[in-house]
C-alpha cells in the first residue's frame, strides 16, 4: 500500500463529487416529498422484523458506533504493524478507513438532515432524534473499511474474496441502519458516495506524501520495511519494498 490507486485529478474530482453529495443532501432535506417517500422503506422494514435480524441489527449499531469503530481501527493498525510487521500497510490501511469515516461528519454538519420520524413506523428499534441523518456514519465506516481491505488485498489471491465479503458487509450495515429506523435510503447511498470520494482524495494525498512522512520516523524500520519514495516507480510498492530490504 505504499502507492494507492487514485484518479489523475485527485483534487478536482473529489471536490466535484463532494459538491454533488451536498446537492443530494440539501435536495432531500428541503424537498419534504422525498423524505416522505423514503420513510416508507423504513416503515416496511419495521413491519417485517424478526428476533434474529433485530439482534444482528442492534449488534451492528453497537459494534460500529464511534467507540466501536475506533476500537476496530486500533486493532487493525496494531495487527498490521506488530503482527504483520508492515508499517506502510498499517498506516495506509488505517488512514484510508479513518479518513473516509471522518469525512461523513463534515457532510452531517453541512446538511443537518433530521432523522426519520419514528412515530411513522410500526416498531422502530432506535428512536433517534437530531439533525445528523445524512449521511450514515455506520455505513460510511463500513464502506471505507471495505475499500481499505480491497486496497490491502490487491495483487493477492484474497482479492476476489475480499470484494465479495466487503460488498456484503457494507450492504448488511446499510440495510441494518434503515431496519432500525435510524436512516433514510439516501442516507446510506450518500454514505457510499462520501466514502468513495473521501478515499479517492486520500489515496492521491497518501501516494504523494505518505512514504515521505513515514520516513521521518526511523524507528519504524525496526518493525518492518519502509521503502524510500525514490524507489517507488510506476506504483510498484512490492518492488520498492524488496529493493529497500536488499539495500539495508
Amino acid at each position: 500500500m505504499a502507492v494507492l490507486p487514485h484518479p489523475r485529478h485527485w483534487i478536482l474530482l473529489p471536490a466535484l463529487g463532494s459538491a454533488a453529495i451536498l446537492l443530494l443532501g440539501f435536495l432531500v432535506r428541503f424537498v419534504p416529498a422525498i423524505a416522505a417517500a423514503e420513510v416508507q422503506v423504513d416503515v416496511w422494514l419495521t413491519h417485517h422484523q424478526s428476533g434474529l435480524i433485530s439482534g444482528i441489527a442492534l449488534m451492528i449499531e453497537a459494534l460500529f458506533s464511534p467507540a466501536g469503530s475506533v476500537a476496530i481501527l486500533t486493532i487493525s493498525f496494531l495487527f498490521l504493524l506488530f503482527v504483520r510487521r508492515s508499517p506502510v500497510n498499517a498506516f495506509a490501511f488505517t488512514s484510508v478507513a479513518a479518513f473516509g469515516y471522518l469525512a461523513c461528519e463534515v457532510f452531517k454538519a453541512a446538511v443537518s438532515m433530521p432523522r426519520p420520524n419514528g412515530n411513522l413506523m410500526f416498531h422502530p428499534l432506535l428512536a433517534e432524534t437530531g439533525h445528523d441523518s445524512f449521511p450514515s456514519g455506520h455505513t460510511t465506516f463500513a464502506v471505507s473499511y471495505a475499500i481499505a481491505a480491497l486496497l490491502l488485498s490487491r495483487h493477492t489471491r484474497w482479492f476476489r474474496f475480499t470484494v465479495v465479503l466487503g460488498s456484503l458487509f457494507a450492504l448488511m450495515v446499510a440495510v441494518s441502519r434503515m431496519y432500525v429506523g435510524a436512516h433514510y435510503l439516501t442516507d446510506v447511498l450518500g454514505s457510499a458516495a462520501v466514502a468513495a470520494v473521501a478515499v479517492s482524495f486520500w489515496c492521491g494525498l497518501w501516494s504523494r506524501f505518505g512514504l515521505t512522512v513515514l520516513g521521518w520516523f526511523r524507528l519504524l524500520r525496526w518493525i518492518g520495511p519502509v521503502p524510500r519514495p525514490s524507489l517507488v516507480v510506476g506504483g510498484s510498492a512490492i518492488r520498492a519494498a524488496r529493493s529497500d530490504v536488499s539495500a539495508s
